[in-house]
């Protein structure tokens, strides 16, 4: 069985078979060993364990299991791919913007009084 078509919502989304199309969810997207997905993918977190071809994009992290494949685009705020998986494609790893410190805290701690 395959599906095709658009997913998006809140939660995380599980695939076990075949997909196509496009997903955008704000959990994480985890594909199963024997799953085959040819998508573009936005979410918090992506897990590949079975095939994936596509841009993914991940506000926090991907990671890629030992039988996972992934052939495309990734952007993400880390990423680990376990010995044994592959990648084809380019990576883009952005780190978060730092957090903002007001200026009296930066200068309370810059000159001790």
């Amino acid at each position: 069985m395959a599906l095709r078509g658009e997913i998006s919502g809140e939660g995380d989304f599980h695939i076990y078979g075949r997909f196509e199309g496009e997903i955008d969810v704000t959990g994480r997207v985890i594909v199963a060993e024997a799953a085959q997905v040819d998508a573009n993918i936005n979410a918090a977190a992506i897990v590949i364990a079975g095939k994936v071809r596509g841009n993914l994009s991940a506000s926090t992290h991907l990671d890629i299991l030992p039988s996972g494949v992934l052939t495309g685009t990734l952007k993400a705020g880390s990423f680990s791919a376990a010995e044994g998986s592959s990648v084809k494609g380019e990576i883009w790893l952005e780190r978060a913007e730092p957090a903002r410190v007001p200026e009296t805290a930066r200068r309370d701690v810059e000159e001790p009084r």
